[in-house]
Order: C-alpha cells, then sequence, then structure tokens
C-alpha cells in the first residue's frame, strides 16, 4: 500500500474508532430502574451496542436486537437475531414479532432501552394491516433505486408500518423508553435513523405523498391505497406515552470527521471538513468535490496544499444499469474521472460500517492514474460508472477498500489528500 493510501485509511480507522460502541455509549447511560431493563434494538452495528451496554450494565437486564446477516457478535444476556439488509425477509419480520414481545406488558417502574443505528428500516419490517411482506420488499426496492435522500426514504417508511415512526416505543408504554441512537443520518435527525422505531416526528402520510410526487418515486398501487387514508399517521411526538422518554445521540459523522482531522494534524497535514451531511447523487458529489481539488492542484486555493478535505453524509445512487457496487464507489469511480491526469491527488470513499452497497467492500481508492489505468486494459470508466457497475472497475484494478464490518455506521466517510 502506498503511503498516501495508508494515510488515508489511518484516518478511516480514527473515524470508526471514534464511534466506537465500546467508547461512546456509557456516558449516556440511565441509571438502573426500580423494575426490569429491557433492551431492544435494530441496526447493522447494533450486536456491538448490545455487548457495549451488556460489559457496562451492572444490573439485570434482557433483550432483543436485530443486525444484518453476518453482523451478529456473541451477547450473554441480550439476544442478537439476523436480518436480510437492504431487502427485508421474513427473518426481519420474525424479528419484529420479537421486538414486541420483548416490550408487552412492561410497567410504569421498567425501563426499556433501545440501541438504535442505521440499516434498522430494512430490518424491521412490519407491514400494516392490509398489506404483507411482499409489498414492504417492493417498497424498498422502489425507494433503493428512486435517488431520493434517506430522509425521504424513511419517511415514506414509517408511514405503512406497524414499528417505525414511534411505535415501538409507544408499545411499550408505561415503561419509560431510553433511545441510544449512532446517526447515519444528515443533520443527525434521531426520528430518522432505522425509520424511528422508538423515536416519532412530526412527518405525516400528507408529506409522504408529497415526496413521492417530487421524486417520481414508483410507490406500489397498494402503498398508494393505504397512504391515502389517516390511519396511516404515526403517532405525534407530543403524544403523552412518549412524556417521559428521552433520546441520545451517542456518535455521528461530525465527531468522526473530527476525529480524522485530529489525526491528519498531528502527521502535519491540514485538514478541511466540508461538511458531515452531503446529500445528493454520488456522481454529482463527486464532481463537486473533483472541482474542488482541482482547484487547489491549479490555484491553491481555497485551502493551501498539502490538505486533505473530508466530508462525510449520505449520497444516493439512482439505478441506471445493472451493475455491482455502492454509493461509495460510483463516488471515487466519478471522482477519477474528475480529476484523471491531476498528479497529487489520493481520495478514499467508504462506508463507515464497512460494506458499501451489496458487494463485501467498504468503498474504494481513487487517484489521478485510475481512469487512465482502466483505459489501458480496454476499459472506459464513463461506461462502468454508466453501468452502476464501479465495482467491478475497482475490482479489476485491486483498488477496493475492504474492512469486513466494523461494528458501528455513521454514514459515508471521504478523504481526499492533495499533497
Amino acid at each position: 500500500m502506498s503511503e498516501e493510501r495508508a494515510f488515508l485509511t489511518r484516518l478511516f480507522r480514527a473515524a470508526v474508532a471514534a464511534a466506537d460502541p465500546e467508547v461512546v455509549l456509557r456516558p449516556f447511560l440511565p441509571p438502573p430502574p426500580a423494575g426490569r431493563t429491557v433492551v431492544v434494538g435494530a441496526g447493522k452495528g447494533v450486536a456491538q451496542l448490545a455487548r457495549a451496554l451488556e460489559r457496562a450494565w451492572d444490573a439485570p437486564l434482557s433483550g432483543i436486537v436485530v443486525t444484518r446477516y453476518g453482523y451478529g457478535v456473541q451477547c450473554e444476556r441480550i439476544r442478537v437475531v439476523e436480518a436480510s439488509h437492504p431487502v427485508p425477509d421474513a427473518a426481519g419480520l420474525e424479528a419484529t414479532r420479537l421486538l414486541f414481545d420483548a416490550v408487552a406488558g412492561l410497567a410504569p417502574d421498567d425501563l426499556v432501552i433501545a440501541l438504535v443505528c442505521g440499516g434498522g428500516s430494512a430490518l424491521l419490517p412490519a407491514p400494516v394491516e392490509g398489506l404483507d411482506l411482499s409489498d414492504e420488499i417492493a417498497l424498498n426496492e422502489v425507494l433503493l433505486a428512486s435517488g431520493a435522500p434517506i430522509s425521504v426514504m424513511n419517511l415514506i417508511r414509517k408511514q405503512v408500518s406497524r414499528i417505525k415512526g414511534g411505535r415501538l416505543a409507544a408499545a411499550a408504554w408505561p415503561a419509560r423508553v431510553v433511545t441510544l441512537v449512532v446517526s447515519d443520518i444528515p443533520g443527525d435527525d434521531p426520528a430518522l435513523v432505522a425509520s424511528g422505531p422508538t423515536v416519532p416526528d412530526p412527518g405525516t402520510r400528507h408529506d409522504a405523498l408529497a415526496a413521492i410526487e417530487r421524486y417520481g418515486i414508483a410507490v406500489p398501487p397498494a402503498i398508494m391505497r393505504h397512504l391515502r387514508h389517516a390511519m396511516t399517521d404515526a403517532p405525534r411526538p407530543d403524544d403523552p406515552v412518549f412524556q417521559r422518554n428521552m433520546v441520545h445521540v451517542i456518535a455521528s459523522a461530525a465527531r468522526s470527521l473530527e476525529a480524522a482531522a485530529e489525526v491528519a494534524a498531528a502527521e502535519g497535514i491540514r485538514a478541511a471538513i466540508l461538511s458531515d451531511s452531503m446529500e445528493g447523487e454520488s456522481r454529482d458529489v463527486a464532481q463537486v468535490h473533483a472541482a474542488i481539488a482541482r482547484e487547489i492542484v491549479l490555484r491553491n486555493r481555497p485551502f493551501p496544499r498539502p490538505v486533505v478535505l473530508l466530508s462525510g453524509g449520505e449520497t444516493t445512487v439512482t439505478l441506471r444499469g445493472d451493475g455491482k457496487g455502492g454509493r461509495n464507489s460510483e463516488f471515487a469511480l466519478a471522482f477519477a474521472l474528475g480529476i484523471n491526469g491531476m498528479a497529487g491527488i489520493h481520495a478514499l470513499a467508504a462506508d463507515t460500517d464497512g460494506i458499501d452497497g451489496s458487494e463485501d467492500n467498504a468503498g474504494a481508492f481513487a487517484d489521478a492514474s485510475t481512469a487512465s489505468r482502466l483505459y489501458q486494459r480496454g476499459m472506459d470508466p464513463a461506461i462502468f460508472l454508466r453501468r452502476n457497475d464501479a465495482w467491478t472497475a475497482f475490482s479489476c484494478l485491486g483498488d477496493l477498500f475492504v474492512t469486513g464490518p466494523t461494528g458501528t455506521n455513521v454514514n459515508d466517510f471521504r478523504a481526499i489528500l492533495i499533497s
């Protein structure tokens, strides 16, 4: 690995470490209650959160959490089950039932600790009456292909669910619910992380219908019929069942980017955090980043060299082809086209949970030679981008960034070194 890539990898590791459950969870734990303590949760990093909670909790507890296949870890008192992500399956449906069972029949002296992180939306399918799992799967597939921001996807998802939009917390009443959130949402609104199973928000079915029209999302007819009925609305934040509850965002992209910047500074490289909440089409966001990098190389502005540009958030991909990849590898390929031949630029784009899209890589490296090396192999990077096939392009170059599951998720991490 080159010196530049090793540096970018150290920044990624620092960003992930700043969201390590073993570090961030303990300061936000409530005192043990007079009654029972029940743990529920969902997300790609929730098993690690559950293990950290067990180690920090000196009183009795029980509970269940659901994570993605292959992401589970051994816990002693909290049951960890696995289900499909990003498309729901029957195992997720059963996991949802088990979470409702865990909070049923609780009393005012009982405490529910909800562990919530990115990925929970797909892991907790719970179709409302009149719909079934196939309807929720169909909705998820059109949302993933739509290019809509994650906030819009989750706004729509929570209107057709029995668990999202605060409904799990409502089911736990009269017990008190403390929700600990690892945010993967631009802006860190806890009600949007995993579609807020224990955190209500003011979004309504009317907002969902407006978003569907605005983004031209081809929502299945059965879902549309449901959205037009008043029974769709989720409970409001001012509902008395939520009065005693508390919510804490314990880790976020902002803190992770700051941690990466600190590591860069310690190594003598100035870091410029562009934003922790970038959204938009991956290839478009890549073009903006590439333009900034070119400006630095050509004119030494807006930041003098050497500098590393950092950004986070959650970009999206509108599916146009049938290739392999995810939003970070697509960013890296579009960025490579934008800096082709500009010496001194090295970039890493990766998902902090360790999985970018449907394959086993976290993301990919890109530099000034990426596009030309593809051309030398008879491969046109623009065609790969058009097919949404960034994974194949970077796999051929040996430039995939593979970490395995990291145990946390604060969304996209991008680092661009201009030397």
